[in-house]
This record gives C-alpha cells, sequence and structure tokens, in this order.
C-alpha cells in the first residue's frame, strides 16, 4: 500500500473501510488502551478534537492490547467506555495490534515512516501518536507520555 488513505481498516462495528474519506485532513492517529495509565489523555484527544475539528483536524483511536494487556475488552465494550468515561465523538475503531508479526499494515507504515528514538520501529506502549498532514504524509511521532495539549502548536502549523 502506497498511501495512508487506500490501507483497509476496520470499524468499530466490523465493517471494512479505509481512511479514503478523511483526504485533505489532519490526522492525529493514535493506539489507546481504557486501563492504562494515559487513559485520561482521551479527555485531552478529546478536547483538541472539539477544538479543531472545524479547521479540519481528524483524531483515530485504533485500541491495542498489546502493552500489558490494558484493552481487553471487545469492540463495542470500548466504545462505550470511551463514549461514556471521557465523551469521545472522534472515531475509534476495532482493536488490533501495532507490534509483531500481526501488525496492522497502517502501524507498519506509521512506524516506518516516523521512527521513535534512535530509529526504533516499535511502539513502546499505549497513546503513541502520530501526526499526518493533509497530503497524507506522516509529519511527525509522539511519545506516549507527551499530552495531547502539547501537540496543538504542531496541529495549528498544519492546519
Amino acid at each position: 500500500m502506497s498511501d495512508i488513505y487506500s490501507i483497509p481498516v476496520q470499524s468499530s462495528d466490523g465493517k471494512p473501510t479505509t481512511l479514503e474519506e478523511y483526504k485533505g485532513k489532519v490526522l492525529l492517529i493514535v493506539n489507546t488502551a481504557s486501563k492504562c495509565g494515559f487513559t485520561p489523555q482521551y479527555k485531552g484527544l478529546e478536547e483538541l478534537y472539539r477544538k479543531y475539528k472545524d479547521k479540519g483536524l481528524l483524531i483515530l483511536g485504533f485500541p491495542c492490547n498489546q502493552f500489558g494487556q490494558q484493552e481487553p475488552g471487545s469492540d463495542s465494550e470500548i466504545q462505550e467506555f470511551c463514549t461514556l468515561n471521557y465523551g469521545v465523538s472522534f472515531p475509534v475503531y476495532a482493536k488490533l495490534d501495532v507490534n509483531g508479526s500481526n501488525a496492522h499494515p497502517l502501524f507498519s507504515m506509521l512506524k516506518k515512516s516516523a521512527p521513535g528514538i534512535l530509529g526504533t520501529e516499535g511502539i513502546k506502549w499505549n497513546f503513541t501518536k502520530f501526526l499526518v498532514n493533509r497530503d497524507g504524509e506522516v509529519v511527525n511521532r509522539y511519545a506516549p507520555k507527551d499530552k495531547p495539549a502539547d501537540l496543538a502548536a504542531d496541529i495549528e502549523n498544519l492546519l
């Protein structure tokens, strides 16, 4: 797959789709988990989304259970958790793997485009964030400890 928009993904209700409908938007793609020390970042992600969505930002959550088994729920349970606890209104997709032999092609592409510290591609933990410009190019990778509000300036530069 040569572009981010054509990579197949699965919606939280199990339907196959792509990111094609988001062409021309700035994307913040995040691997998430409901039982992680960073889970309260859902609140900050939602605040960013509400602040910038009308200017062209879209946040996409991709739950992952690879780090400490911190996302054990079903896709419907994850959706309910995000909505009830954090008022999440941005899209949260079906659970997937971000590392290893079963890593989803979207995250394989993101990691290759924006390696981590010392050039490592592997994602170290939940709430690693990838910022994608309007042309579908990965422009930055942020660590789990980076708070969503700290990304605002970089997002504004792309909007």
